[in-house]
Formats: structure tokens, sequence, C-alpha cells
């Protein structure tokens, strides 16, 4: 009797222990869903600089202030930006530009949700930081000197830039994480990304053959040039094309790289031969935010630099070199 009285507890133990199986199995996949490594946490802070910078100028250009109004927290009492100011925007454009800045807040609350993250670096948001860019792309002195603030088009261009950065830097960190949880983070920003560079590629479409004035440019030449600079100062091939494919004189396109399957004029969705989004390296995006081509100098957008472990580990590699 005793020992049928063991066995029947042996058994009653066994079945609890197997009842309780399934939800230590949901913890612990639980809790490696949610697990960051070492490696990830650098390749998601890095992009809050950019978050930060997209953030800032679509907030300002749209409402005429910034996260230290909208989400202070965010800005963890990071500095200001400087020059940042309200556009001259239509009705339409301001809508979407609104939106697009509440969908950047979301971004760097993302990011900050998933890692510790840092304080919003100093960002140079002013019209004379953005006219630079359009003097390199232009390759001469814009004058009037360019002002992104001035009017829709103007503003896009300005914006053209941004977005595009973005999703090339998350497409080529996706590969590079190891953790669920850290690609389920990247695929959520690469998708809204993504989609703001089209909207804002599509706008400036719409008016491709139009002159920037005061400066004879058309819309499509301005995208082109803009985009030839980014390819220069990434030092990586290209990796960003206007919203029209290049023609010579004549009229005939001068490239089959450009469009999609080489069998289209218009180019509304930058893509690589296969029409895949390119990939960028955080070190190809310090070179063009900074505008030097070198990751090494900051400048640009970040007077000071970037922030984040690879973004300092450059400025540091520059500083002990000297």
């Amino acid at each position: 009797m005793a020992k049928c009285g063991m066995r029947i507890t042996a058994i009653a133990v066994s079945f609890r222990i197997l009842l309780h199986l399934p939800s230590l199995c949901t913890a612990s996949i639980r809790e490696a869903a949610h697990f960051i490594p070492p490696s990830d946490v650098d390749l998601l802070e890095f992009p809050l600089n950019l978050e930060y910078l997209e953030a800032e100028f679509f907030l300002f250009s749209s409402l005429g202030h910034g996260l230290d109004k909208v989400a202070p927290d965010l800005a963890m009492g990071g500095p200001s930006p400087v020059g940042a100011q309200k556009a001259n925007l239509s009705p339409f454009i301001k809508d979407i530009i609104t939106q697009f800045a509440y969908q950047e807040v979301g971004h760097v609350r993302a990011i900050k949700d998933t890692v510790k993250g840092f304080p919003r670096p100093l960002l140079n948001l002013s019209s004379e930081s953005f006219a630079k860019v359009m003097d390199r792309a232009l390759g001469c002195w814009t004058n009037p000197p360019f002002d992104p603030y001035a009017n829709d088009v103007n503003f896009l261009l300005a914006s053209y830039i941004l977005p595009n950065v973005g999703l090339t830097g998350y497409a080529g960190a996706n590969p590079k994480l190891k953790s669920a949880a850290s690609k389920k983070l990247v695929a959520g920003l690469l998708g809204v990304e993504s989609g703001q560079d089209a909207v804002i590629r599509s706008l400036l479409y719409e008016h491709a053959g139009e002159k920037v004035e005061p400066y004879g440019v058309t819309v499509a030449e301005f995208t082109e040039r803009i985009s030839e600079l980014m390819n220069k100062l990434g030092h990586a091939g290209t990796k960003d094309e206007g919203i029209v494919v290049p023609k010579d004189n004549g009229g005939i396109v001068t490239t089959k790289d450009e469009g999609a399957e080489g069998k289209t004029s218009g180019n509304v969705l930058a893509g690589d031969e296969y029409s895949l989004a390119y990939a960028r390296t955080p070190e190809e995006v310090l070179r063009i935010l900074y505008g030097e081509g070198n990751e090494h100098v900051p400048g640009g957008f970040y007077p000071n630099g970037a922030d984040g472990r690879i973004a300092k580990c450059h400025l540091a590699t520059k500083t002990h070199s000297k």
C-alpha cells in the first residue's frame, strides 16, 4: 500500500511538472525574443542620430517648434537645434510634413523603448547648412543662397536627402542584426522611412520638368545633382538616383542601370538593378551627414559629431591620429 502511495505521489509530481512546462517554455521563448545582444545595441542606437534630425526638421518646418515642446523627455536634455524654423508651406504639404514629424517622434520613442539611446546631439538645421549642400551639389554658389524654408519645392528638395539616408542605413543594418526583436524594429522603421522617401520623390516627380527659381535648374536635375553628391560623399558607388533617368541632349537615356528593369524614364523609387533598396553602412551615412565624405570629421548637420558607440569610435580614431 505504501509503494502504491509513493507511485501515486510520483505521478502527481510529474503531472504538475508537465503542466508547468508550457508556461516555462513560453517564458523562455518570450525572453529570447526580447533579448538584444551588444552588437545589435550599437546598430539600433546609431540611427537615433538621423531620427533626431528628421524629427526636429519636420517638427520645426511644419509646427514651428521641436521635441523640446512636443516630447522633451525624448531629447534627454540635449542641446536645441541651431537655425531650425517654420517653413512657408502650402496647407497640403504642411499636412504631410506634420504627419512625418510625428512619425519621427514615434521612431525616436521606439528605439529608446528598445535600447538606452543617448541625448539629442547638436544639430545644425540652419538655411546656411542646407545651402552648403545645394552649392556642392550644383557646383556653384546659389544666388540668392538656397533656403529650405522658403517654399514647398525648396523644402521637398531639402527633405529629399533625409529619409533616403535613413532607409538605406536600415537596409544596411538589417543583415547584421542577430535578434528577432532588433530585426522587427528595423523592419518597422525601414517600412515607414521608405514610405516617406516615396512620398517626397513622388511630390517632386510631379514637378520634375519645372525650374527651381531663380536657379534655372529643373527639379529633376536638382535631384540628380543631389544624388550624385550623396554617392560621391558615401565613397561606395551608386546608392542613390534622381527622380528621372538621365538623358543626353538628344533625349536618349544615358544609363541602363537606372529605372525599373532599365525600361522606364521615370524613377520615382530609387533601387538597384533588381529594384531593391540600396544599403549603406554607418560609415557611409556619417560621410554624407557630415558633408565632407569623411566619417572622422564632424560638420554639416552635426557640428560636434553624431553620438552612439559607432559614431564616437570614428571620432576617437580621428583624435588619436592627430
